[in-house]
């Protein structure tokens, strides 16, 4: 199934990378913490690891771990404006609720 990334999103991580001046790709992974149990967690990736899966598209590399990969399985990563907040955003479709003020969610 793996996992979509938007031109936006792709367009921010490649800014980004060039603005660090070292990387290459965006770390996605979850993490146990929250109301609703889980929690995204998002870094620049500058030396792969052995359990890491990598996704490519729209020229950016995606890493998952093999133990996030399950709940992030068919994920469309976003990144948007909204006025004065900006940041990746997660559309999962194996998410089925999160907490009301948005930071974690639960499969």
């Amino acid at each position: 199934m793996g996992i979509t990334v938007t031109q936006q999103a792709a367009d921010h991580i490649n800014r980004h990378i060039q603005k660090r001046g070292k990387g290459l790709g965006l770390r996605l992974g979850v993490r146990t913490t929250g109301c609703s149990g889980m929690a995204y967690k998002v870094e620049y990736v500058d030396e792969p690891m052995v359990e890491d899966n990598i996704f490519e598209q729209l020229g950016v590399k995606v890493y998952i771990d093999r133990k996030s990969l399950p709940f992030l399985e068919g994920i469309q990563l976003d990144y948007a404006r909204d006025g004065l907040n900006e940041g990746f955003r997660f559309v999962n479709p194996n998410e089925k609720a999160s907490c009301g003020c948005g930071e974690s969610f639960t499969v």
